[in-house]
């Protein structure tokens, strides 16, 4: 397969990208006021997504959170294009922009480990790109979804 990942400037774009992809993954984006949230937010955001032939098979947006760290802010990949290195592909983007930009740290928050199945291959996807551990909030997104922070050198 060959991957196509590009920059997505323009925030009408961005947005529709985002909401297609996040409307296919209700395992991961089921709650529609976050679902929102994420898609409102992508339209600021620096936002990359992977293309075949204009069809849309994944997308990241980045969020800078300090002067010197920057979060994986959403990511989504179609199901039916699942453990193809799309997410992969889009991190190297996102990985290559954060050094040029001169960031010293990126983050990802998602749901703890042990807690769904879906979470748990997202928590596995997310250490195989060298991310580990910082903390967990356990009430921030609720009780039922614990909040897990993991972190990286760029």
């Amino acid at each position: 397969m060959s991957l196509m990942v590009q920059e997505i400037e323009a925030p009408d774009a961005r947005a529709a990208i985002a909401r297609e992809v996040l409307e296919a993954l209700p395992d991961w984006f089921g709650i529609p006021e976050s679902r929102e949230e994420y898609i409102r937010d992508s339209r600021t955001q620096p936002f990359w997504a992977e293309l075949e032939g204009g069809a849309v098979r994944g997308f990241l947006a980045l969020k800078e959170t300090s002067p010197c760290t920057a979060e994986l802010a959403v990511m989504g990949v179609l199901p039916a294009y699942h453990r193809q290195g799309i997410g992969r592909a889009l991190f190297s983007a996102f990985h290559q922009y954060a050094r040029e930009k001169g960031y010293v740290f990126l983050q990802v928050k998602t749901v703890r480990e042990g807690c769904y199945t879906s979470y748990d291959q997202t928590n596995a996807f997310y250490r195989s790109l060298g991310f580990r551990e910082l903390e967990c909030f356990p009430t921030l997104w609720g009780g039922q979804n614990p909040c897990q922070i993991y972190i990286r050198n760029v």
